[in-house]
């Protein structure tokens, strides 16, 4: 019989949680969004649940165009996991960042020293942002088109895996009898000059003690799967059904055998909304309290961002207005390669595919049992189309909790979970090279 496989489990923290609605809910933690203590005790509850990592998107523009807009990306991602870091001793670390607007150097020395301070628990998240409003942030008027982003994301990430390699603590070699501190030969530049960065090098900090920090990205256009397919160890995938996951599957695949490495692999980790009780009626009765405070204004927001187009005076109780394929759309592909597969497949009203994408954008959701909940993610996991799950909680640390206190415990009866840390690696849990 073949031995079951264990599957990976991260954490995207966000505000008050992915579901719209969550900051509105009396027990909410809304008024503790701007202090790191509340991030500290999300990554927490994730350690105790033995996730392999917490992760923080982020958004380099805030435009309260409301009352009701949600400061979500508070703090700068790399120093709100440095402080986490402070409060933890296992779980993985990514935060995002922007090839379109960082400096390569900086970056990669940001990540390698928290690498260090960490023992290797350290990864990054590569995007190249979505709007017009952060590269306004960035002396550009407005984002570069996907090509040229996607042309400076590739050579961003070329640039990090020189400097992330660039010398190692083994060239440390401090011995005061001998009045020597480096083997200095083995640590020269490798003088970068490209379209986008100039760049001697080396970095000033060695080597990562993982070899590098993970690499990870989110991309779901053409471009992106491609960027992915060279430089990434792991993916953040959107995927609502088994059908998209398989289809986003094979599409990577492709990408990495038309790569310059056609025989790597890199772990996928699709989106994960769950709402888990004992019985699937109280499972049910979470989601629908949150949806009873969902604001369609707010909705419809949100709808208009992700097919880049106004929904503000769509009929709710209508069917979806059609909408053009993916191949003419413009912006974030992920997201609207999802809203399309949801509109196939369950044919909503507009106000039903807002109930659908109120929580995580139209992410496997999940709800019922822990049992019924396991038996999908098995399903995905043997299939071949998930290595892991990238949690998505309709409402922190509530949703989080709930998983650590119901799913975890029937994963590791079933042996596809972990039940403690071994002394590793970030990458070396995900078992990557």
């Amino acid at each position: 019989m073949e031995e079951s496989r264990e599957l990976n489990i991260g954490v995207l923290l966000y505000g008050c949680g992915h579901h719209q609605a969550a900051w509105r809910m009396d027990n909410s933690y809304i008024e503790q969004i701007g202090d790191i203590s509340y991030y500290q005790h999300l990554a927490q509850i994730a350690e105790r649940g033995y996730f392999d990592v917490v992760f923080f998107a982020d958004n380099q523009a805030f435009n309260a165009s409301d009352d009701t807009t949600l400061p979500a990306f508070w703090f700068d991602p790399i120093i709100n996991l440095t402080t986490i870091a402070q409060v933890t001793s296992h779980v993985g670390l990514v935060p995002t960042i922007s090839s379109t607007f960082s400096n390569p150097f900086t970056a990669a020395r940001q990540l390698l020293s928290l690498d260090h301070i960490t023992q290797g628990r350290v990864g990054w998240n590569l995007v190249t942002s979505m709007t017009d409003a952060e590269a306004q942030n960035h002396s550009l008027k407005k984002l570069p088109e996907r090509p040229e982003r996607y042309k400076k994301a590739d050579e961003f990430a070329s640039v990090m895996n020189q400097l992330f390699t660039s010398w190692s603590t083994s060239s440390f070699v401090p011995n005061r009898q001998d009045d020597k501190i480096l083997e200095s030969s083995d640590i020269q530049p490798f003088s970068h000059k490209g379209d986008n960065f100039q760049v001697r090098g080396p970095l000033t900090t060695p080597q990562s003690p993982q070899g590098k920090p993970v690499s990870m990205q989110a991309g779901a256009s053409k471009e992106g799967v491609a960027l992915a397919a060279k430089y990434a160890d792991a993916v953040y995938s959107v995927s609502w059904n088994i059908e998209q996951a398989r289809a986003y599957r094979d599409k990577l695949s492709d990408a990495i055998t038309k790569s310059e490495n056609p025989n790597r692999t890199i772990k996928i980790f699709p989106g994960l909304v769950t709402y888990v009780a004992e019985t699937h009626e109280q499972a049910m009765a979470k989601k629908a309290e949150l949806d009873r405070y969902l604001p369609i204004e707010d909705a419809l927001k949100q709808l208009s961002f992700f097919v880049q187009q106004d929904c503000s005076n769509w009929e709710l109780d209508q069917p979806v207005p059609d909408l053009p394929p993916v191949e003419a759309f413009k912006g974030p592909v992920g997201r609207y390669e999802t809203v399309l597969a949801i509109i196939e497949d369950k044919q909503p009203t507009v106000r039903e595919l807002l109930g659908y994408l109120s929580a995580g954008g139209g992410h496997l959701t999940l709800i019922g049992t822990p049992e019924e909940i396991v038996d999908t993610m098995e399903k995905w996991i043997d299939e071949g189309v998930a290595d892991g799950f990238n949690l998505m909680p309709p409402s922190l640390p509530y949703s989080l909790e709930d998983f650590v206190e119901l799913i975890v415990p029937e994963l590791q009866k079933r042996g596809r979970f972990r039940s403690a840390y071994q002394d590793e690696t970030f990458r070396m849990r995900l078992g990557l090279e």
